[in-house]
């Protein structure tokens, strides 16, 4: 497929694995401080047999190229479910099963098992960035044509980004997640200062509890996590996955051991003890700006340790390394009270059937009424004081 932008043709290519490109040539676009499109990260994810045909996510990459250049890179899946993605579609499904039209397979633009918000097309300085997504839906659209797919799915692009794509007949879905912010504090206290009373004294309580029950809580970064810690958090993330959903997870113990172990300091993983033993892990990944929250476990439960080794010590990490935001993941109103804001999210949804993408076009926009009453509402519960500083802090989130 070829389009010409300013007279330069371009041409746009899909990969069945992204071991057919170099990773300096792949990094040379996205850069390598958003750590999940690094290509470490998502080449590990199929290397690892996490993203694969068999698992359902058949990696089809997108790479626009100007002649001979690699101007743009966008990843993609060719999906056999919806499982991992976090922007839940399960009604469409049925919706097009009722039609007598299959749905799956679809494309899904996304970062697999991340619901963490973030760029999604990459280009060079060479193409304007509209113009560069103008091109990869024109690109994007033709190949879900070809071969009869159904549609195609971006998944927590940004706010501009997802904008753009509404403005070229993709439709647009919002959803809420809750995040938190940096407001200059210096330490936890600083940031406890700004709850109320009550709320203040609530969250203390927790994490007095933790000490209480002889809980010794510990935070590696890159190289300071050898292989023991891998095996004892995987074994951790396979127990909480089976206890929860009845299987052992979407990620591999070679993941773990080899993909997220060659992010260097882009990992951060809070591991609790008990009498010595290790018990429980939060594995993080960040960007110079932002923690992201992604994968809990453990062996024994603990009063309050969950709070304390996936919400406390990220914001005690985020104060203590300059950090402005740390996005705990997806769902979760409990977050609330412990001071992480509502926040909007965002996709957009080409639908290749005209009288089922109209369907989706009504389904979205009332649903976006309704996103924005929910967030909202959960803002009326956060824990804050009630200052005219403090509504103008979330006003502006």
């Amino acid at each position: 497929m070829s389009e010409v932008d300013d007279g330069v043709e371009l041409s746009a290519e899909f990969l069945s694995s992204l071991t057919q490109l170099a990773a300096g040539e792949w990094n040379a676009i996205t850069g390598t401080d958003y750590p999940f499109l690094r290509h470490e990260f998502l080449c590990g994810l199929e290397a690892t047999h996490c993203t694969t045909a068999e698992t359902g996510w058949q990696p089809c990459h997108l790479l626009l190229r100007q002649g001979e250049t690699l101007a743009a890179v966008m990843p993609m899946y060719l999906k056999s479910h919806s499982y991992g993605e976090y922007v839940f579609d399960w009604s469409w499904a049925d919706a097009w099963r009722q039609s007598g039209l299959d749905y799956y397979p679809k494309l899904v633009t996304a970062i697999p098992f991340t619901p963490a918000s973030g760029p999604r097309l990459c280009h060079n300085t060479l193409l304007e960035r509209t113009a560069a997504w103008q091109l990869a839906v024109n690109a994007v659209s033709r190949f879900a044509d070809e071969r009869s797919l159904s549609s195609w799915h971006m998944l927590f692009p940004s706010e501009e980004d997802s904008q753009l794509l509404l403005q070229t007949g993709m439709h647009q879905r919002t959803a809420t997640q809750f995040h938190w912010f940096n407001d200059n504090y210096d330490c936890f206290e600083d940031f406890l200062a700004t709850f109320n009373s009550r709320k203040r004294k609530s969250l203390k309580r927790e994490r007095r509890r933790v000490v209480e029950q002889g809980l010794k809580m510990q935070t590696l970064v890159g190289d300071e996590i050898t292989e023991e810690h891998w095996d004892q958090f995987y074994r951790f993330y396979q127990f909480t996955y089976a206890k929860r959903s009845g299987h052992g997870g979407y990620l591999t113990r070679a993941f773990f051991l080899e993909t997220a172990a060659s992010m260097g300091e882009q990992v951060v993983m809070i591991l609790a003890s008990h009498e010595g033993s290790p018990v429980a892990g939060a594995l993080c990944f960040r960007s110079s700006d932002t923690l992201y929250g992604r994968y809990w476990g453990c062996e024994q439960e603990f009063d309050c340790l969950h709070f304390e080794a996936c919400y406390y010590q990220g914001i005690d990490f985020c104060i203590a390394n300059g950090l402005q935001r740390f996005d705990p993941g997806a769902q979760g109103e409990h977050k609330i009270q412990r001071g992480f804001r509502p926040v909007t999210t965002w996709s957009n949804h080409w639908i290749a059937d005209p009288k089922l993408s109209a369907a989706v076009g009504d389904f979205t926009r009332r649903e976006a009424q309704h996103t924005e009453m929910y967030k909202q509402s959960a803002a009326e519960y956060l824990p804050f004081k009630t200052t005219p500083e403090t509504a103008t802090n979330q006003d502006n989130r």
